[in-house]
């Protein structure tokens, strides 16, 4: 995560992201390997206006997804959906 430029580096390369893709992303990084709720992940990224609106998380998580993907399809499968609960970082294995 480079949070200089609202980036995030997969396999050497940036990948620039808009300020919301930034934010979800850091939210998944900072609890890598938890599940966080579809209301928690909406509260923190947009407020809690945004609480109920699951579309708006769906669509970023799309775009996040689809734009990490082109850099490597690891890293995009690596943002795990928990069906009606939320979605989760899985935690990269360091070993």
């Amino acid at each position: 995560l480079e949070p200089a430029d609202r980036s995030v580096v997969v396999e050497g390369r940036a990948i620039h992201l808009t300020p919301k893709e930034f934010d979800l992303c850091q939210l998944l990084i900072r609890h890598a390997g938890r599940v966080l709720t579809h209301r928690y992940i909406l509260t923190n990224v947009w407020g809690p206006e945004y609480a109920d609106d699951g579309h708006v998380l769906r669509t970023l998580v799309y775009q996040l997804r689809s734009k990490l993907g082109t850099v490597s399809p690891d890293a995009a499968r690596q943002i795990v959906a928990e069906p009606a609960v939320g979605y989760r970082l899985i935690a990269a294995d360091r070993g």
